[in-house]
């Protein structure tokens, strides 16, 4: 029986909806009045208005007021219709800016609406010199939409928007031009030649010192581990500093230099106890 009922149900809803009636306006008029409330201007619209052309383009002062009264009728029947969604759009073609105003209807289907440019809605969309065209939207569950266009809207400009003090900071900025450091020219060859000789300078001196050495007993103490590590200490901070000259950093050569300066000054120590303790041993 559920079963039964929701199918019937639906069938109903989809006889309503194919078979939906169409929304027209009974009586529409247009009324605008004065800043005295004296009437300038006011007509009725046919059915023809709305539907094959277009009445006189109704034009509004600075504190002019637009009235509109209708009642929405079912064209079927006659009979008054409350729609569940009733609109009025203003539109400008040159901007394509828009404004949805609702209307209130009564279920007889009157409706009046009121626009006075003394207090206009915010729902009114910015003016300019060419008119808001006006038409009335309807929805309804039983009935076909309808959108009905109504005539065109001459309103003041409107004011110039105010100047946020932010405003600036939004606006495209000039392209930045970034200047790059060139890349670090290497000093010339003599200069550089220089240095390395001034840098290897005390390695010359040793090998002289070891080569003039003529006691065979010396020269073979200089290759006993300890005095042999103390050397290649010294020639790993020698290599540190090649090498930082060449790739490292000086975060680089800080951590490393310090742990070959260490390395260092212990087996200088070591060095140095065992030539110490050579002397020692020969008195």
């Amino acid at each position: 029986m559920a079963s039964q009922s929701a199918l019937l149900s639906s069938s109903s809803w989809l006889y309503a909806a194919v078979h939906a009636g169409q929304l027209t306006l009974r009586s529409p008029r247009l009324t605008v009045l004065g800043p005295d409330g004296g009437q300038l201007r006011s007509e009725p619209m046919t059915k023809q208005d709305f539907l094959t052309k277009r009445p006189d383009p109704v034009t509004l002062g600075a504190r002019d007021t637009l009235k509109l009264t209708f009642q929405v009728t079912d064209q079927t029947n006659d009979t008054g219709v409350q729609p569940h969604q009733t609109f009025l759009r203003f539109f400008d073609s040159t901007t394509g800016e828009e404004g949805i105003q609702p209307v209130k209807v009564v279920p007889s289907g009157k409706a009046k609406f009121e626009l006075s440019m003394a207090k206009p809605p915010s729902s009114l969309p910015p003016s300019g010199t060419a008119p808001l065209h006006v038409s009335l939207l309807l929805g309804s569950f039983v009935h076909s939409p309808a959108a009905l266009d109504l005539f065109d809207l001459h309103i003041p400009p409107s004011a110039p928007a105010p100047v946020h003090p932010e405003e600036s900071l939004y606006h495209l900025l000039p392209e930045l031009a970034h200047t790059f450091r060139s890349e670090p020219k290497l000093p010339p060859r003599p200069i550089s030649a220089f240095f390395a000789a001034l840098v290897l300078s005390p390695w010359v001196v040793l090998v002289g010192l070891v080569l003039g050495c003529r006691a065979p007993g010396r020269v073979a103490h200089l290759f006993s581990p300890s005095v042999l590590s103390f050397v290649l200490s010294l020639t790993l901070i020698e290599g540190l500093l090649l090498w930082y000259w060449i790739e490292l950093r000086l975060g680089h050569i800080l951590l490393y230099g310090s742990g070959a300066a260490v390395l260092t000054v212990l087996t200088g120590k070591q060095a140095l106890a065992g030539i110490a303790a050579r002397r020692t041993s020969s008195k």
